[in-house]
């Protein structure tokens, strides 16, 4: 067995490692598909997963109910759970994205026993994750349009949740990705297939092992959004065995389902990729470190994030700012954009949890009336509406609060007018700031840096680990000496020179253009 590993001494919660120690050795012989998962679910039981046996559809509603049954405090009758499958867990019309939104959204079930008792039947505990039973099952057969036979399930509280789908060392693991295409459209979601609750698959040929999200598209490019697990200094975690001690975790594969997930307004499922996990876990503690350190308002009680773009910063601040809200001593969370990188599809996914929190006006009315409700300790809002708050407000209770600001873009206006007055109206505040191109001393045009805005950097993720996980298009670099006599001009590092006009003019000088356009 793996020997398991301790997270970084700062904390016991993180789930992206900064340290993973291998205590097996790689075997030499060779290795088929039914000793690979005979192994898997050796390491998954000795990591406390319940191997169970389930034959049929009905044996897996009868696990079901004895889990919801344990997780909830109730017993249902026979007429009891029918109606609670029929109106419920498995209605009939439901596609997988309605089993989706009931894992995120719809959890809890107002349900009225015979005795006209009403009660709220949770699916999952999301407050608290161990109470959730972890079970596993093999080669469950199910037939829709074809008979196919799954290799490994896991269940949580009896739902089908995560399938994991092997194939021997050799074979290529697209084939594995393959096979998941055929069974969702031979038989996962056939009719009343519990299996419309999948969130998560796993592929594996012992040497690769990925993970993906099940709305994922699954076409000829869609292999492209498969994602290795990683430690926190993005070292894959490629080796099935490796991926079964960290990702396998129990807390780690709930906290991954349950906490790193997003059901966005496209109807999307997002499961993050490992260094989005990794910076949000670091905002949290930092957080939870500066509050009980009494240590706020200050560069560090706080800090950066640098993630290349194009790498999904905006759905991992976002992220860290709805978890913020969950800290008890927190009052409130200010997710701050520019206005400048509002989108359509940012907007409206703001605005799902924050309705008309993000407008692009620089009316700051709207702002405030979101101050001032109790229930709503998320604010989503622009740096330009913000400014304009402190600046025409002599004192509003959030200034003496605790409150954490996260800054989706922190090399744009923050290092200004807006930072000078966020310092001297906020009296307890933590800030991070993401960016994918920091300002450190070196490139620094004045005396702020990134760090002395809001603190050290406390992940990254920079373009080479994105070229190399092709998550992004590889650069072309090449210098052509388009015209000799601009060449000095082309590498000249004197500010001043550069912002000269004769400078201007000899980029802009018309045989340059052309040259250039005609390479």
């Amino acid at each position: 067995m793996t020997q398991q590993t301790n997270t970084i001494a700062e904390s016991n919660s993180f789930i992206v490692l900064d340290k993973y120690l291998k205590a097996w050795e790689a075997g030499e012989s060779y290795q088929s598909e039914s000793d690979l998962e005979r192994e898997l679910i050796q390491d998954l039981r000795n990591q406390g997963y319940d191997f169970v046996s389930l034959g049929s559809q009905q044996a897996m509603l009868v696990n079901i109910r004895m889990q919801l049954q344990a997780l909830n405090a109730v017993v249902f009758n026979d007429s009891e759970w029918r109606r609670f499958c029929e109106q419920y867990l498995d209605s009939p019309g439901d596609s997988s994205l309605d089993k989706t939104r009931k894992i995120h959204l719809d959890y809890i079930c107002d349900f009225t026993f015979d005795n006209r008792q009403l009660e709220n039947i949770y699916l999952i505990d999301k407050n608290s994750l161990v109470r959730n039973k972890v079970q596993i099952i093999q080669q469950f057969e199910q037939t829709g349009t074809h008979a196919n036979r799954y290799d490994v399930t896991i269940l949580v509280n009896g739902l089908p949740l995560v399938q994991i789908e092997l194939k021997k060392r050799g074979v290529a693991i697209r084939e594995a990705f393959n096979q998941i295409h055929r069974y969702s459209k031979e038989s996962f979601n056939s009719d009343n297939s519990l299996f419309k609750y999948l969130q998560l698959f796993v592929i594996s040929n012992g040497t690769d092992t990925r993970y993906f999200a099940n709305t994922t598209r699954r076409d000829k490019n869609s292999f492209d959004f498969t994602m290795n697990w990683a430690k926190s200094d993005n070292t894959l975690i490629k080796d099935l065995k490796d991926f079964t001690a960290t990702f396998f975790q129990k807390h780690t594969l709930l906290n991954v389902l349950f906490n790193y997930s997003v059901f966005d307004s496209s109807q999307a499922l997002l499961v993050m990729r490992p260094y989005q996990i990794a910076a949000t876990e670091r905002i949290l503690w930092k957080i939870n470190s500066s509050f009980k350190a009494k240590n706020w308002s200050k560069p560090e009680s706080g800090g950066f994030i640098w993630h290349t773009t194009g790498s999904g910063k905006t759905l991992t601040s976002f992220k860290a700012a709805r978890l913020a809200t969950e800290l008890d001593f927190i009052d409130k969370v200010f997710f701050v954009v520019d206005r400048k990188d509002l989108d359509y599809q940012t907007m409206k996914e703001y605005q799902r949890f924050s309705p008309d929190s993000v407008n692009g006006s620089d009316n700051t009315a709207g702002l405030k009336r979101n101050l001032d409700k109790d229930d709503n300790k998320i604010i989503v809002t622009t740096i330009q509406k913000l400014n304009n708050l402190m600046k025409g407000e002599a004192d509003l209770p959030v200034f003496h609060q605790q409150v954490v600001f996260i800054f989706d873009e922190c090399h744009r206006s923050q290092f200004g007018e807006a930072q000078k007055n966020l310092n001297k109206k906020f009296s307890r505040f933590y800030q991070f700031g993401f960016t994918g191109t920091p300002i450190f001393p070196q490139n620094a045009l004045a005396a702020e840096t990134t760090a002395s805005v809001f603190g050290r950097e406390l992940h990254s993720y920079v373009i080479t680990d994105a070229i190399r996980d092709e998550k992004v298009l590889k650069f072309k670099v090449d210098y052509n000496d388009v015209r000799p006599q601009f060449k000095a001009l082309e590498t000249e590092s004197d500010e001043k020179k550069l912002s000269a006009a004769e400078s201007q003019q000899a980029f802009l000088h018309p045989r340059r253009i052309k040259e250039i356009t005609r390479y």
